[in-house]
């Protein structure tokens, strides 16, 4: 069942509000393109997004820290439940401000420049929050980002590229280099032979060429600067191959970066909070290791 969705506040009982006041960059005018696919299991998966959107999760008891929310969907859409709700949720629990990026979906109906319309909206998700770290009682140097599948691929080119000059930030001094990545099931390599062809093709088009693709091969971009990582991954994922996330931590620790990651032998692929084939809660081991951030 697919339904559209045009901007009028709030989706799911938390704040929303559009990322952008006024012209979104490598956009054409166009009205919001987004539509709601209802699956079977009665998941949401948000296509064809034109207009960006954040929602906002506050925790009753606040840390300070806060956390932008990419789902995932291969560039085709994204998943907004299980990889967006459910998590920011649990992060509220533990005193963790959550923002849910929808992200303009890489169209070359809406969007003048697709490959970067993805990055451009999380680096000004990212600036946006410290924008607000006053009023939503943040310390803007406890911002990071967490992505999943293809989102995991945006937090790893806003972890990698942000200071790369590769879009247009306003020079403002507000920084859109998060402070700390994590990164579940993510789509890493644009190259053969671990890569996601799907993501690969809805972000750069059926024939991009060798300088793009390595630009979005984020274990490519690693440098020092990049923030510290958390990595989850399922050995057996048919979809995005662990190999993906093997990569991102072989070249994190190549550059001296602190980096933390979790291997299953099973799990498969878009599993979420939860990987139902281990009593193993990896969410517990993430809330530890932000403590360090």
């Amino acid at each position: 069942m697919i339904g559209s969705l045009l901007f009028h506040g709030s989706l799911s009982g938390q704040k929303e509000f559009p990322l952008y006041n006024g012209n979104i960059p490598y956009s054409l005018p166009a009205e919001n393109q987004e539509e709601i696919e209802t699956r079977p299991d009665g998941i949401r998966f948000f296509r064809k997004t034109s207009v960006p959107i954040l929602t906002l999760f506050q925790p009753e008891n606040a840390n300070g820290q806060a956390v932008l929310v990419l789902p995932g969907g291969g560039y085709s859409g994204t998943a907004f439940d299980h990889e967006g709700i459910d998590v920011a949720k649990f992060l509220n629990k533990h005193g963790i401000t959550a923002i849910i990026l929808r992200y303009r979906i890489p169209n070359d109906k809406y969007c003048t420049q697709k490959h970067l319309a993805p990055l451009r909206d999380a680096l000004e998700g990212i600036r946006y929050i410290r924008s607000k770290s006053e009023e939503w009682k943040l310390n803007k140097n406890r911002v990071g980002v967490m992505g999943f599948s293809a989102g995991g691929h945006l937090a790893a080119t806003t972890s990698t590229l942000f200071d790369k000059n590769i879009v247009d930030i306003p020079t403002d001094n507000i920084s859109g280099r998060p402070d700390f990545s994590i990164l579940i099931y993510p789509v890493i390599a644009f190259t053969e032979p671990f890569m996601h062809a799907g993501s690969r093709r809805n972000l750069l088009g059926e024939k991009p060429d060798s300088t793009l693709i390595n630009t979005f091969s984020t274990e490519k971009q690693i440098t020092a600067n990049t923030p510290p990582a958390f990595l989850v991954h399922a050995a057996d994922d048919k979809t995005v191959s662990v190999q993906n996330s093997i990569l991102y931590y072989q070249s994190a620790i190549s550059h001296g970066l602190k980096v933390e990651m979790h291997l299953y032998p099973e799990g498969g692929h878009g599993f979420g909070l939860k990987n139902k084939t281990t009593t193993d809660y990896w969410p517990d081991r993430l809330i530890h290791w932000l403590s360090k951030y």
